[in-house]
């Protein structure tokens, strides 16, 4: 502004979108065009196109499928949670330019339009399955731009309370209260590999094998080496027998008991003294075997 300024960052997805400040088209999710060029060099439209199934026709069709999903995916990454959002975003610079020329004038959809979309055509169980496949693939694709050679998984389910008679909910006396008791597979960065939506009866380490084995023959087709990691919920025999089955190296909590306890006695007990401010971790070494 007053001088010369370098050249702009070249974008893919759209070569006419320039990076400018004018105060009669400002827009607080500008950010969103760097997550759009992400978008981009993944390949998420192709992988759009490959896994999902467009069963809408007529007038419907006017709006085309990744741009809706774009729309979809974008506004709750910017913390529009609510569909109805989209009746200000579809003239939100920023969500009319990160999807196709169809919309860089017309505007991106709006309420009625995005919530069929999300309830009619990602609710079809075709589309459920081909959803995690283009989360698969993009992580996939992520983790090869710098992936280590140890893939380290982390499995755990999660709460989701409910208000209302949502389907196939159920109360959970553990949380106390009516909820989706989801299941969820991570990698060591955090990102969500895999989940999937349970009620909130089950146990925890219900379908384990339906998200983790499928994730191990993945990674290790790639040659990679693979570990596991999970809390007491799924300290079972048959979580073991896999993992050793397929040489996956595991760590696993196992629940307390009082034999556990006996073994580790000297350790529990509280030091002398004022307490430090830093935890204190102490570690000890045995052979221990569940009686079943």
């Amino acid at each position: 502004m007053g001088d010369k300024q370098d050249q702009p960052f070249q974008l893919s997805f759209n070569g006419l979108l320039k990076i400018d400040f004018q105060g009669s088209r400002v827009t607080s999710d500008g950010g969103l065009i760097l997550v759009r060029e992400l978008d981009e060099r993944l390949g998420f439209g192709d992988l759009i196109a490959q896994n999902l199934t467009d069963s809408r026709r007529g007038k419907n069709t006017q709006l085309p499928l990744a741009d809706l999903l774009r729309q979809s995916v974008y506004s709750r990454i910017a913390g529009y949670e609510d569909v109805n959002d989209a009746e200000r975003l579809s003239q939100d610079p920023t969500f009319r330019l990160i999807g196709s020329e169809k919309i860089w004038e017309r505007g991106a959809a709006l309420t009625s339009r995005l919530q069929s979309f999300e309830t009619e055509v990602l609710g079809q169980e075709e589309n459920f399955a081909g959803l995690a496949a283009i989360n698969r693939e993009l992580i996939a694709k992520a983790e090869n731009l710098g992936s280590p050679q140890r893939v380290v998984l982390d499995m755990d389910s999660t709460e989701i309370p409910v208000h209302g008679q949502q389907e196939n909910s159920a109360y959970n006396g553990h949380f106390e209260s009516t909820c989706y008791y989801p299941l969820m597979l991570f990698n060591r960065e955090g990102d969500c590999l895999a989940a999937k939506l349970r009620p909130g009866n089950v146990h925890s380490g219900d379908d384990w094998e339906e998200l983790l084995l499928p994730k191990i023959a993945r990674q290790q087709k790639l040659g990679k080496d693979v570990v596991f990691r999970a809390d007491a919920a799924f300290a079972k025999p048959e979580i073991y027998e896999a993992l050793e089955a397929r040489d996956v190296k595991y760590a696993i909590r196992i629940p307390a008991n009082d034999s556990l306890e006996r073994d580790i006695a000297e350790l529990l007990t509280r030091p002398v003294g004022r307490p430090s401010h830093k935890p204190v971790v102490l570690y000890k070494s045995f052979l221990y075997r569940a009686a079943s």
